[in-house]
């Protein structure tokens, strides 16, 4: 388990050391976090800096011992300064995935991970790296990872965190709708990113592309990660509760049921979420492939409340028992 006392003393350090960057610079505290990132990586400080400041950041960085933390130690640690960031300069696009449902992923991909010698994954909307770090900090075994992310400052934000907790990753700053240069993975994680799609052009690339207007992002990531996903292959989406409404939704049907096959659909707690429009489950699939075969039936539960361990149990012990009964690997 994770010493939250070591995490409270790195998230005090990135805290106060971005602050001073970003009293110093002007620049955003994301921006100013990503900076002393760097420099914890690098191991120094730029001899720019005046003599006050070098001195107040390294008395903070000073603190810290890198190989007497935990990856998870870390990653907590960074999760909550970009927590602090997100809520100083919040934007619609900048968005973390719980921790509880991070943990929750984890354990799903635990129990389908290829039992061979080396394990790929994907994630084409990684954000801070949050979610796949928390995934890949719980298994036994290393797992190479791919990660790409549209937006600089997540892709940047993923970056140091990543490298602080020495994961296995390579990092793509790009729109993952574009043609992307990855090799079939045996995983796929990801938070799916909600919306219209504006490059018709790109879109019109995929089965899954409107009818008429912009498409939804949110489909053509989904056939996307279907297109870079070995056959036999598992995927593990974070999805709203209303993808499969509209009148697209029939496409999106018919392109699953072509090309997948549904393990299961488990609702996150609607505690979680402000607005019950709002709501988000996980979405399990496997791509088809020579001895896929579908579930005796499929995985289908409500949640409860993560800050209910009784029920929580009772609910991990029923989807314990249909991995060992109705999953067929």
């Amino acid at each position: 388990m994770p010493d939250f006392k070591k995490v409270e003393t790195l998230y005090e350090m990135l805290h106060n050391t971005a602050s001073i960057l970003s009293n110093k610079s002007k620049k955003s505290y994301l921006d100013t976090l990503i900076e002393t990132g760097e420099y914890l990586l690098q191991g120094g400080l730029p001899d720019t800096f005046d003599k006050q400041t070098t001195e107040a950041l390294l008395s903070y960085y000073n603190k810290i011992q890198f190989e007497e933390l935990s990856k998870e130690e870390i990653r907590k640690g960074f999760q909550l300064a970009i927590l602090k960031g997100m809520q100083k300069n919040m934007q619609s696009q900048h968005a973390m995935t719980p921790d509880a449902v991070a943990m929750f992923m984890g354990y799903l991909v635990n129990k389908t991970i290829p039992n061979k010698d080396r394990v790929t994954l994907l994630d084409p909307a990684i954000g801070t790296g949050n979610l796949v770090s928390a995934i890949l900090n719980q298994q036994a075994k290393p797992i190479f990872s791919y990660g790409a992310e549209v937006d600089e400052t997540m892709i940047k934000l993923a970056y140091v965190s990543m490298n602080a907790q020495e994961q296995d990753i390579q990092l793509y700053h790009q729109d993952s709708i574009q043609p992307l240069m990855i090799d079939p993975v045996d995983l796929v994680v990801s938070d799916l990113p909600v919306g219209y799609y504006p490059d018709e052009q790109t879109a019109s690339n995929y089965q899954l592309k409107a009818g008429s207007g912009h498409s939804f992002s949110h489909h053509l990531m989904i056939e996307q990660a279907l297109n870079h996903t070995k056959d036999g292959g598992y995927l593990f989406f974070i999805i709203p509760n209303f993808l499969f409404a509209g009148d697209e939704s029939k496409r999106l049907n018919q392109f699953l049921k072509d090309e997948a096959v549904i393990h299961g659909l488990l609702q996150l707690p609607l505690t979680m979420f402000k607005k019950e429009e709002q709501a988000k489950s996980i979405f399990f699939l496997q791509k088809k492939g020579e001895g896929v075969r579908p579930p005796k039936e499929a995985l289908m539960a409500e949640l409860p409340s993560f800050s209910e361990p009784k029920a929580l149990q009772n609910i991990m012990l029923k989807i314990d028992s249909w991995f060992s009964g109705s999953f067929k690997s």
